[in-house]
């Protein structure tokens, strides 16, 4: 599946999310990530976060879709991670 994942979290706590959520997505922007992730891993990834956070005050969003194709994505100003494709 291919998740968008965007998340809020404590000022204490931003830097060891940003390197949670890099081990399984790709970083977009600040606190943005986005690809193509197993079911399993997403939970895995869901249940790493929630030990992280303060849930009374953080918060965790992710947006679903079968594949990115489905998901059109227009971006205005500097990209600031370009992903490259390129294996």
């Amino acid at each position: 599946m291919y998740v968008i994942a965007v998340y809020d979290v404590g000022e204490k706590r931003v830097g060891k999310m940003l390197k949670l959520f890099r081990k399984y997505l790709n970083w977009i922007q600040n606190s943005v990530f986005e690809g193509e992730i197993s079911p399993a891993k997403l939970e895995e990834l869901k249940i790493k976060a929630r030990d992280m956070m303060d849930e009374t005050t953080d918060s965790l969003i992710f947006f679903y879709s079968r594949q990115e194709k489905w998901l059109g994505k227009e971006i205005v100003g500097k990209e600031r991670n370009p992903l490259d494709n390129i294996l």
